[in-house]
């Protein structure tokens, strides 16, 4: 895995919109609290450094990582004005098959909410082989997943609304 060189949090080679007219929903789940915490902390500071008010950026947590496309389709059908949704969440591989079970149906559950309401879902859940994998991506190492989810927000609420 080349992660293990480098940050992989680095826009210094991309044009990044201005989030000033667009608002997002962040879903944050609560299980991991220790290191989805770190990946809202990244997300709510970037879009606020990139222009979008406080007040347009909703908070929601759910219980887990499992929760959060079942949020993200409340958050787009009761809340239309949400131009982009962030899922951030963090599922560690345990003894079980229950890990594979749980990313497969978040990954595919946030793709197809995204798809249904023709607006940004973003993926920002974390899927690691261990605890310290997860804090090297959560502001650790690596950055923070929740950073470049929040970047992946704005870039394609700003896609969305040029077409």
């Amino acid at each position: 895995m080349a992660s293990h060189l480098k940050n992989l949090s680095d826009f210094s080679h991309t044009t990044i919109p201005s989030g000033e007219n667009f608002k997002f929903a962040i879903v944050v789940a609560e299980w991991n609290a220790k290191i989805t915490g770190a990946l809202y902390q990244g997300a709510y500071d970037t879009l606020i450094k990139h222009g979008v008010k406080e007040e347009n950026i909703l908070s929601l947590p759910v219980p887990g990582s499992f929760e959060l496309s079942g949020a993200a389709e409340i958050v787009l059908h009761k809340n239309q004005s949400v131009d982009a949704v962030i899922c951030l969440g963090c599922v560690i591989q345990g003894d079980t098959k229950h890990f594979d079970f749980i990313c497969e149906a978040v990954a595919n559950g946030i793709t197809n909410v995204g798809i249904k309401y023709s607006k940004p879902v973003i993926f920002g859940v974390l899927t690691t082989n261990d605890e310290q994998q997860a804090i090297d991506r959560a502001g650790g190492k690596h950055g923070n997943k929740g950073d470049e989810a929040a970047i992946t927000a704005l870039k394609m609420a700003h896609f969305s609304a040029t077409l």
